[in-house]
């Protein structure tokens, strides 16, 4: 069955999501020999597809939890010659890391085959939380825990609440859990209290812990821990984005009461009398003034003058009184 070129990618462990579109625009896809463009189609089972001269094909899907030590580099390859968390792991999928932990961070780091799952676990718009138990050069303050608590402002903009919990008399272990990936974030956010960290670990990512999973161990994670995560992510959706309340109907404008006035003001037509006009209107001023109408087509002009006291009759001029 045809399906989206960067969805099969994905089904496939190649990357993420939003990697297989960017290596589908590099120009490193190939589906029967040609270069592949955004938006095509393929099915695995006729077509031909290659990603960077590999031939793809569906793999056992794998979902993995590492315990990273510090001093490697979260990606696959890495330009600059340092280790990578793949030099810990030995499998023969291709997988690749879900999100990133600096390199000088240890603890909880999950890797996948799947991309669906890869995208869900790291975009920022699900929300997943992490937990990280950080190591203060100095005692936390309550007025720095209730900063964090309400979040603060870093030089690339506001942070989203933080839950605190100190977690040793000292004030100096504290667990932070947040749901932002920003580069350094945790980091940041306790030097900007002024407590810096001196180590930094990750023991919690959604509804999984690292418990008492050695340094450097790896295992796989059960299908109740996969479909856990996969819930949460869902929810976590949902939450965020609530559905918007209907909105209130907008008051009229005094435009749009003057053509409402328009459309509906009374009309004229003329009636049998020539002299009588038919109002379509329950307005009693209009009946009046077409009452006053016909009165006055039946009397005098306007503006015509009678003598009182003459019945009617013009009075004589003074030269005929002479």
């Amino acid at each position: 069955m045809k399906q989206r070129l960067h969805k099969i990618l994905a089904a496939a462990g190649i990357a993420s999501l939003r990697k297989s579109e960017q290596m589908i625009r590099e120009g490193r896809i190939l589906v029967n020999g040609e270069k592949a463009k955004i938006g095509d189609f393929a099915d695995l089972d006729t077509d031909d597809i290659v990603a960077d001269g590999n031939q793809v094909s569906f793999e056992t899907k794998r979902y993995l939890m590492l315990n990273k030590p510090t001093g490697y580099v979260t990606t696959v390859t890495d330009p600059h010659g340092r280790p990578t968390v793949m030099d810990l792991v030995d499998v023969r999928e291709r997988i690749y890391p879900v999100g990133r932990l600096d390199v000088d961070t240890e603890g909880l780091l999950l890797l996948t085959n799947d991309g669906d799952f890869s995208q869900k676990m790291a975009h920022p718009s699900f929300e997943i939380e992490k937990t990280y138990l950080a190591e203060l050069a100095t005692p936390l303050t309550v007025d720095a825990e209730k900063l964090l608590a309400r979040g603060i402002r870093l030089e690339d903009g506001p942070t989203a609440p933080a839950k605190i919990k100190v977690v040793s008399n000292r004030r100096r272990k504290v667990e932070i859990t947040i749901h932002e990936g920003r580069n350094r974030i945790v980091r940041r956010m306790f030097e900007s209290v002024e407590s810096p960290v001196i180590r930094l670990r990750r023991i919690r990512f959604g509804t999984v812990a690292l418990d008492d999973l050695p340094k450097r161990g790896i295992r796989e994670l059960t299908g109740r821990e996969v479909v856990s995560l996969m819930d949460l992510a869902v929810e976590s959706k949902r939450v965020s984005k609530p559905t918007p309340e209907p909105k209130k109907p907008k008051e009229p404008t005094a435009n749009d009461r003057r053509l409402a006035f328009i459309d509906n003001r009374p009309t004229r037509r003329a009636g049998t009398d020539a002299n009588r006009l038919i109002i379509d209107s329950d307005d009693s001023g209009g009946r009046r003034r077409a009452a006053a109408k016909s009165k006055l087509g039946r009397g005098s002009r306007p503006g015509s003058r009678r003598s009182s006291g003459s019945g009617g009759r013009r009075a004589p001029s003074r030269s005929a009184r002479r």
